[in-house]
């Protein structure tokens, strides 16, 4: 059995209001329901995610443990558009163990951290080629953080796309020599760590 709420908010959260789960992104609550399972009643909120046609049920219980945030405020997501103008931070790893940490950053719903893994992964057009694990890492940390700009800076995903592109070109640019060098400085870091 299903019993609706439609305005009733709980813990902060309430219907109609855009939410960020972590392994999907940005969302928006469009109910807030009792259900009875197996003899207990659980209280859930309905995300729906609509670019990726999903509907999510989370037990109010189990926001927090999920990771379920309101969007960030308008000075962290300036902060995170600020990140992407700074020098790639790629580490001279295995990719493997990269890929993991990118996908992790991604998955965590941290602005700033997917901010960092789109500035890490992006290419300009004078770069080499992304491999295929790359460029889906890079598409889906730009997607998160689109879809959170757009939702605070009630923007279009196209706009915050190019917003987002905007600040990327603003980087330092990265060729051969200057990726080398990063890569150098990464060794470095290492190696003082290590010490």
């Amino acid at each position: 059995m299903t019993t609706k709420k439609t305005s009733q908010g709980k813990q902060g959260f309430k219907t109609g209001e855009h939410v960020v789960y972590p392994s999907h992104g940005v969302g928006r609550i469009v109910a807030i329901e009792e259900q009875v399972i197996a003899g207990h009643t659980l209280e859930l909120f309905v995300i729906n995610f609509e670019k990726d046609k999903m509907t999510l049920r989370v037990p109010v219980a189990k926001i927090s443990s999920a990771g379920m945030r309101k969007l960030s405020e308008p000075d962290l997501v300036a902060k995170a558009l600020e990140t992407l103008t700074g020098r790639a931070r790629v580490k001279k790893t295995m990719w493997s163990r990269r890929a993991q940490e990118y996908e992790a950053k991604i998955n965590s719903g941290d602005l700033i951290s997917i901010a960092e893994v789109v500035r890490d992964l992006f290419r300009a057009d004078t770069q080499p080629e992304q491999s295929y694990s790359e460029r889906q890492l890079y598409e889906s940390a730009l997607d998160r953080m689109m879809r959170e700009v757009a939702a605070v800076q009630k923007l279009s995903d196209i706009e915050a796309q190019k917003l987002i592109e905007a600040q990327l070109a603003k980087g330092p640019r990265r060729g051969k020599a200057e990726e080398a060098e990063a890569e150098a400085d990464s060794e470095g870091e290492a190696q003082d760590e290590a010490a």
